[in-house]
């Protein structure tokens, strides 16, 4: 049963990480082979009690969205998924993301950190991270959703030296 309960949440949460807000019918709807409301109920309470989901309410309908961590473990979610594939073929463009975030933000750093690595960013220094895949739209929602807009630098480039682009190119391969 629990295991079907996070099919719902991930569900759920796939949902919700491109809309401002939806409605709780919206939700029941769209999740599919769903054995009762009710277990769908449960999911969205579970979701709310840990701080991944919050409601309002219009008067007439309920409505729910992503907090600040319900979106960061949206977009975990959305590359841990099996149809979420690399391109396979290098345009010729390396990512760069560039990382400064306080001590105070820890938590937040480490969960960057793991997006990153899953979506094939390799570490160059400790703030420095790069990818020949084409993932940065990602990466700029994310700095938008969770407003690390100081704290976060994407670089999408074609030119680095020499020296550097054939060791990035076997690290790779």
């Amino acid at each position: 049963m629990k295991n079907k309960r996070q099919n719902y949440n991930g569900k759920i949460l796939k949902l919700l990480i491109d809309r401002s807000a939806v409605s709780f019918d919206e939700i029941i709807g769209f999740v599919k082979d769903r054995p009762s409301q009710s277990a769908i109920t449960r999911s969205l309470k579970g979701l709310k009690e840990a701080g991944l989901v919050e409601s309002h309410s219009s008067g007439q309908r309920d409505y729910a969205r992503l907090t600040k961590e319900g979106k960061k473990k949206a977009h975990s979610l959305k590359l841990e998924n099996d149809t979420a594939v690399l391109n396979p073929t290098w345009d010729g463009k390396w990512r760069i993301i560039l990382l400064d975030l306080p001590e105070a933000r820890k938590a937040e750093r480490e969960s960057l950190r793991y997006l990153l690595k899953k979506a094939g960013f390799v570490c160059l220094k400790n703030s420095a991270w790069i990818s020949p895949y084409p993932f940065e739209h990602l990466f700029e929602n994310i700095k938008k959703d969770l407003g690390l807009a100081s704290e976060m630098i994407i670089i999408v480039t074609d030119t680095i030296d020499e020296i550097s682009e054939k060791e990035f190119v076997k690290t790779f391969r």
